[in-house]
């Protein structure tokens, strides 16, 4: 399970202060990038070799709100792996621990170039199943 913190900004936030629901994904999308990193892949490097992640599917349940100025955890882990697609759960949590959003996000490896699907390289594949 990967773990990274993140701080709920003014530009997160509708007028009341509350994290709008969409920004909730590009929290879990940055965490799985800082994930990737910290395993040794850049994102940037693997579309160099024509490889991208593309989301297939989300399924988010929102149980409280975040506001403006919160520390926030965000939990991700693999629950499914396959050759050219993975899932994963992931967690928003508050500074006390609180779940407030969770969800299952399929995404899936693409050539860049084609946008088909293509297996995900055999390294990252092997570095990814030891976080299963």
């Amino acid at each position: 399970m990967h773990n990274w913190p993140i701080r709920v900004y003014y530009e997160d936030t509708d007028a009341g202060g509350i994290v709008y629901y969409a920004n909730y994904l590009k929290f879990f999308e940055r965490a799985r990038t800082e994930w990737l990193r910290e395993l040794g892949y850049d994102q940037d490097v693997l579309l160099e070799q024509s490889v991208a992640f593309v989301v297939k599917k989300v399924e988010m349940n929102n149980y409280a709100p975040a506001r403006f100025n919160q520390l926030l955890s965000i939990n991700t882990q693999i629950v499914e792996l396959k050759g050219a697609s993975l899932v994963f759960h992931q967690k928003i949590k508050n500074e006390s621990g609180d779940l407030l959003v969770d969800a299952d996000i399929r995404v899936a490896c693409v050539d860049q170039v084609k946008m088909k699907a293509r297996k995900i390289p055999r390294t990252l594949l092997g570095d990814l199943s030891r976080g299963i």
